[in-house]
């Protein structure tokens, strides 16, 4: 197959679910992309970078993990609820142009805002007015898929990451405490008195194992 051939054919995929009045499908799914591989990126960044101790990349990677799953899910359920809103009120007369709403009202439609109804092949609108409304419907689905989409990412999903980020530590210092009380002897007597995991163990462990000599320097 050519590239020109391949070319194509995505350019027809792409028309024929993305086109006409699939705008907030598009900017959906194409934020999902964005998300899957720009967390994918900052994983393998992390991996791949030799400076960073493998302690510290043993916690860095699954909590970036973990962190790019609450962002994808929370994103898309999110963003995906507002347009599935936005086009049932456009489609069942509740969110209609004024030009519409005139005429739905002249003709007595009785229908407006019950499931199941589409105005679009219900109402009988005239061909320069169901043009408009497919513009209006299009442009609605792109407002309530963006509004969707910036208060998942701005609002929702920080204060989910950070709650889920917060159980995590807790149950990472109770953990903690419990290997201190089966092991005590076991616990190395620089860690004991701390109160819970944090980057700086890590920063402390590299530094001491690179520069020996200065490790008593070294103040936190």
């Amino acid at each position: 197959m050519s590239n020109a051939s391949l070319f194509v054919r995505m350019k027809d995929y792409i028309a024929r679910n993305y086109g006409k009045n699939n705008v907030g499908k598009m900017l959906l799914h194409t934020g999902v992309i964005s998300w899957i591989l720009s967390s994918a990126a900052q994983v393998m960044a992390i991996a791949i970078n030799d400076k960073i101790p493998k302690e510290q990349k043993l916690y860095l990677i699954p909590q970036e993990c973990a962190d790019a799953a609450v962002n994808i899910v929370s994103f898309y359920a999110l963003t995906k609820t507002f347009k599935s809103l936005g086009s049932y009120l456009v489609k069942t007369g509740k969110l209609v142009p004024s030009s519409v709403r005139k005429i739905l009202k002249d003709t007595n439609f009785k229908n407006i805002g019950k499931i199941g109804t589409d105005i679009a092949k219900d109402a009988n609108l005239p061909a320069e007015e169901l043009k408009n409304f497919e513009r209006f419907s299009a442009g609605m689905d792109f407002m309530f898929t963006t509004l969707g989409s910036i208060i998942s990412c701005n609002i929702v999903t920080p204060l989910v990451r950070n709650q889920i980020a917060a159980d995590r530590q807790k149950k990472g210092i109770a953990k903690m405490n419990e290997s201190k009380d089966e092991c005590p002897s076991q616990i190395n007597s620089t860690y004991q008195y701390l109160q819970k995991p944090s980057m700086v163990d890590f920063q402390i462990k590299y530094y001491n194992r690179t520069y020996p000599s200065n490790s008593g320097t070294l103040k936190i």
